[in-house]
This record gives C-alpha cells, sequence and structure tokens, in this order.
C-alpha cells in the first residue's frame, strides 16, 4: 500500500501539467521570536512567497514559543507583509502559554478559526488547544458547531474541502477527535493537512487523507514552506525550501464520499457507575469548560469557553442563571463565593473581575484591569475577610465586602499566576509562571521566601501546582518531573525525589499526614509529610497509561482519594487498603478539577468538553 502510494506520488505529479486549480502556500511551526533565525528566515520566506502566484497564504500553528504579546506582534508585523489573502490559527505554544490567556491572538488576527473559498474549494481551519494548561489537543464545542453549521451552508454538488488544524486527527493527539472526524466525514473533504510534528507523514482519518507538513525549520540550514496544489482529480503537497524547486511529497485522489467510522464511541456509561455511589451528569453545555467548580450553599458556579459565567442549583441541575463576561473572551478561573450576607460571586475574567449576585446573577461591579489576564482561581480566607486572586504579574488581596477595594497587591512577580494559591495560617503559598514558589504574609502582602527548582526555562517550574502545606512543611511538584519539600517557615529546601515521573497534580490526605501526587505514568503516589526525608509510604498503579493533566487529587470525607485523567477518567483510590475501588469514564476529555462540596461531602468533576457531573455516596 505503502509503495503504490509512493509510485502514484511521482508518477502523476510528472504526469500533470504545472496548471493548478487552486493554490495555497502553507507555513507551520515557524517558532518565531524577536530577533532569532527564525525571524530572519520568515522575513525570506515572506519574500519568496510574495514573488510567487498563490490563492491564498495558511499560517497553520505555533507562530510563537511562548505565545506572549511581543512575539504574537512581531509575527504580525512580518506577515502582514504577504500580498495574498492570509489565514491564520493557533497552535499549542499560543494556546497553552499565553500572556493573554490567548484573547490577544483573535485581537491581533481576527479570529482562531476561518473559512474561505476559491472557486470551487472550500478551506476551513479550527482551532484545538490545548488551552491555558498541560492537556491533549482538544476542538471547542462551539467550534464543532461552527464547523458543521458552516459545511453545511457553503457544500453544494461539485465543491471540494480542503481541512486545516494545527493537529492531527487522530486519537493520541486529540482528545475528541472523534467528535471533529465525524463532522468531516459528513462532507467532501479531499485532505486534512496539520503541523505540530515538524516533520512530513501521512495518516488516515477514517477514510480522508491526513497529511502533516513541515516547520519552517526543519533542521541543518533547511527553511522553506509547504505548496498545497489542488486539482478536479487530485491534491499535491509540496516541499518548498528557500531558493530551491519545490519537490514533490505526496499526491492524493479527491475522494468526495466517505464512510462513517465503526468504531464504538468511549464515554460515560450509567452501567458502569459502581454499587454504592451515584454518578450523576448534572450538566452538558453547548461551549466547552475550561474551569473548576466553585460552591455556596445552593449553587454550584462554573464558566465557559465563550465567557458565559453560569450558576447551577445543586438540588435539581437547573441553570439558574448564565452572565457573559464584557469580552466574551474564554474564562480560565472558576467563580467564587465570597460569603457573607452580600451573596457575593466574584467571576475573574480575561479583563478584570465580574461581582455578581449570587441569586440573581446581577452584576455589582465590574473591575476592570489593564495589566493583563486572570486566569488563576481565587480562594476566600478562613476567616471570610480576604479574597485572593492570582493575576498578571501580581497577587491581589482584596475586601470580601467590597471586592473592589485592594488591601495589598504584591507585584513582584515576572508572569502570570495560574492554580490557586494555598493558605495556612498567616502564610499564602503560590507559584508563579516565572519559576518561583513564593511565601507572602496573608496580613500585609509582605515576601516571606521565595524559591525555585534552579531551572531558567518558565514551563519546568510550579506554576500550575495548588502547593500543599501541612505541618512544617510545603510540598510541590512541577514539570521538571520532581516533588520538592520545603521548610515552610523559610523556604529551605529539605529534599528533592525524581524516583517518579511527577507532574503538576498533587493533593493531601484530611489529616495532613500524607501527600498524594498522580505521576506521568498514571500512578498514585503516597509520601509521609512528618518524615525529614523523603518517604515513599505506597504507590498504586492506577492504570491510565501517560498523563498529564494537572487535575488536583482530592480525598473526600469518608476517606476516598480521587484522581482525574487526560481523557475523561476519575479513578477512586481507597488510601488504607492502598488499591483502587472503580475506575470509570465520565467523558474522553481533560477532567478540570475535582472539588469537594463543603455542605454535603459531594465530589463535582467539570470536564473539557463541556460537562459538570456529581458524584455521592449511596
Amino acid at each position: 500500500m505503502h509503495l503504490n502510494r509512493f509510485l502514484v506520488t511521482f508518477l502523476v505529479a510528472i504526469a500533470i501539467p504545472m496548471a493548478w486549480s487552486q493554490r495555497l502556500a502553507v507555513l507551520s511551526d515557524i517558532h518565531v521570536t524577536p530577533g532569532n533565525a527564525n525571524d530572519v528566515q520568515l522575513r525570506r520566506v515572506v519574500d519568496e512567497i510574495n514573488a510567487g502566484n498563490y490563492d491564498a497564504v495558511i499560517i497553520d500553528g505555533d507562530l510563537t514559543n511562548e505565545g506572549s504579546d511581543e512575539q504574537l506582534a512581531n509575527v504580525k508585523s512580518i506577515v502582514s507583509a504577504i500580498r495574498f489573502p492570509l489565514y491564520v490559527l493557533p497552535g499549542n505554544h499560543e494556546n497553552n502559554w499565553s500572556q493573554s490567556a490567548t484573547k490577544t491572538f483573535v485581537d491581533i488576527f481576527g479570529n482562531d478559526r476561518f473559512v474561505f473559498k476559491v472557486d470551487s474549494l472550500i478551506v476551513v481551519g479550527i482551532n484545538c488547544g490545548p488551552f491555558m494548561k498541560m492537556g491533549d489537543g482538544h476542538i471547542k464545542q462551539e467550534d464543532l458547531h461552527w464547523l458543521k453549521s458552516t459545511l453545511d451552508s457553503l457544500v453544494i454538488p461539485g465543491t471540494k474541502v480542503l481541512s486545516f488544524n494545527h493537529y492531527p486527527i487522530r486519537p493520541n493527539d486529540l482528545d475528541n477527535w472523534r467528535d471533529y472526524a465525524d463532522v468531516l466525514l459528513q462532507y467532501p473533504v479531499i485532505a486534512h493537512i496539520n503541523g505540530h510534528y515538524h516533520r512530513w507523514m501521512r495518516y488516515d482519518v477514517g477514510d480522508i487523507e491526513g497529511i502533516m507538513v513541515r516547520a519552517l525549520d526543519m533542521g541543518n540550514g533547511n527553511y522553506g514552506y509547504s505548496i498545497v496544489n489542488v486539482t478536479p482529480q487530485w491534491t499535491f503537497v509540496y516541499d518548498k525550501q528557500l531558493d530551491k524547486d519545490p519537490v514533490a511529497r505526496f499526491a492524493t485522489s479527491n475522494r468526495m464520499k466517505h464512510m462513517a467510522i465503526k468504531e464504538n464511541r468511549i464515554g460515560f456509561d450509567e452501567s458502569n457507575v459502581p454499587t454504592g455511589y451515584d454518578v450523576t451528569r448534572v450538566w452538558t453545555d453547548s461551549a466547552s469548560i475550561f474551569t473548576r467548580i466553585g460552591f455556596d450553599a445552593e449553587n454550584v458556579y462554573f464558566a465557559t469557553s465563550i465567557g458565559n459565567i453560569r450558576a447551577i442549583n445543586k438540588c435539581d441541575g437547573q441553570l439558574r442563571w448564565s452572565v457573559c463576561v464584557p469580552d466574551c473572551a474564554s474564562v480560565f478561573s472558576r467563580p467564587v463565593s465570597l460569603g457573607g450576607k452580600k451573596h457575593f460571586v466574584a467571576a475573574p475574567y480575561c479583563s478584570g473581575i465580574l461581582v455578581l449576585e449570587s441569586r440573581t446573577g446581577s452584576i455589582v461591579r465590574n473591575i476592570t484591569s489593564k495589566e493583563g489576564p486572570y486566569v488563576a482561581d481565587g480562594v476566600v480566607s478562613p476567616d471570610g475577610k480576604r479574597y485572593i486572586q492570582g493575576g498578571y504579574k501580581r497577587m491581589e488581596c482584596r475586601d470580601t465586602t467590597n471586592p473592589a477595594k485592594v488591601i495589598w497587591c504584591y507585584d513582584s512577580i515576572f508572569n502570570y499566576c495560574q492554580a490557586a494559591p494555598t493558605i495556612a495560617g498567616d502564610d499564602l503559598v503560590f507559584g508563579a509562571w516565572d519559576t518561583n514558589l513564593r511565601c507572602l504574609d496573608i496580613r500585609t502582602g509582605q515576601l516571606r521566601w521565595y524559591w525555585n527548582n534552579g531551572k531558567t526555562a518558565n514551563m519546568l517550574g510550579p506554576g500550575n501546582v495548588v502547593p500543599v502545606v501541612t505541618g512544617d512543611k510545603v510540598f510541590v511538584v512541577a514539570p521538571d518531573r520532581y516533588m520538592t519539600a520545603l521548610d515552610r517557615r523559610t523556604g529551605t529546601q529539605l529534599w528533592r525525589d525524581n524516583s517518579h515521573k511527577y507532574r503538576e497534580s498533587l493533593g493531601v490526605s484530611r489529616d495532613g499526614s500524607m501527600v498524594y501526587a498522580k505521576t506521568m505514568d498514571g500512578e498514585l503516589v503516597a509520601v509521609d509529610t512528618q518524615s525529614p526525608k523523603f518517604k515513599e509510604l505506597w504507590t498504586i498503579d492506577m492504570g491510565l497509561g501517560y498523563e498529564h493533566a494537572p487535575c488536583i487529587v482530592a480525598e473526600d470525607n469518608t476517606g476516598i482519594v480521587y484522581a482525574g485523567s487526560r481523557r475523561g477518567i476519575v479513578t477512586a483510590v481507597d488510601p488504607v487498603a492502598q488499591k483502587v475501588v472503580w475506575s470509570i469514564p465520565l467523558g474522553v476529555s481533560e477532567i478540570n478539577g475535582i472539588d469537594i462540596d463543603p455542605s454535603t461531602g459531594d465530589v463535582w468533576v467539570s470536564l473539557i468538553e463541556g460537562t459538570v457531573f456529581r458524584i455521592s455516596r449511596k
């Protein structure tokens, strides 16, 4: 089969004359930062493309390295010189690490999806995440709806569709690949083109051809881009190295009708619910959900990828109210009840904090900020007086009765805060994406100590882990794959352990005697918090395989420990018996968080695919 494809590629390429119906220049994985080698080479690519003849130019993701506003603006200034219609998609480097919580990309390039027509060819591209945390690729629910409605309106007899995404449509790359593929297979899609892997490759999406294309820099001085030529019967893909003639890579016949995928879907099945538990899907949204769950006595709160703050009644699962944030951008920080007689809920979003009335959803105050996005989870101090909220390069302490009043602001942070801080007595411990873990005096905001793991790369620091503080120690894990114990009073490093592949998933037992960590091998590790040296108590293989979801580990009121996976699986572990009690899929996408309702003891879980579940004991 591979030999036949190889022969077809080159025999047809030789036989077909250079009179193409539609011609596209495709750049992917350009990874430009101001002044780096790719910055220089991208300018050369733009000049070469402008000297050619194309119907459109597509940039297929990973424009930058860290998705910062500066890097995005720099790329925009370069590619604005392209004289052909330009269409741009973000990649994981724009979505996962973003100074603006992905908003600047849309502000600069107009959208994170596109569709256009060239004669009878429809070209469509959508975003694939992962969104502001480690995870697999994911197509947002609203983008799946948009894709179907768009193709429904544009496809007529005689048209064909060319699909673009930064990620390949494969099970190990996109968690909801099946939903994406099922939409595309309904239409005359001739090929799906992606980047991400910096290599050439063919694969199958059902019976649609999947084609991975080159990066700007392929090593050894090989800089360039791809050319896609679509004729009535064939689609050709060429490797265009700078200053050299195009080299044929792939040719595929334009198949216009497709067979549906027959494999069974994976997802929540009520028949799999273990005895003694109720697992209820409380909510299914039309958008995706990136936040954990917040609580008060009556409602649970979460937010969506299209900017909706929602309140759901805990008893009947009915929507109490829904409010859209002013910029309608994705929300990554969970709403938090501020308690008290005023019934305030604080809902951080990209450009500020909405203060809402919990019973009606009416907007009490919109606290705007020009200093960057809020993506961290806020917390309320045990005395109910302080609302602590991480932001961009700052940690804020606000009055819960008047959230517009800032009690103090610590602004000696060099990147954004993401995970919730931990409060223990007068200590406020948190990480940020500047490599540092800090401890502040919660009363004054004064720095008590800071620590880092010695790595200079921001991405290897404790930026998205909720620290565990128990007794006289602080525990963190990080993408450098270490667990670290620090002296709570001084921040002095006590020990570091890399006997397991730790990442960002951490929790603590109710009595504080054990810290739990989910590893990248799908294990749950329990460590003694009282020992002066690293002391592993037990390790359980939860059967999850490769793992990287930063979902916290939580122990409920009955002593059962819960862990969530990158693929929608929740696992319950008995720490006394040291065994898995049950493990069931609630969906296919990443678990955002596992949160215990303090008033009922129920476990609440949200998934990126837009669902909310309640787990309770019978």
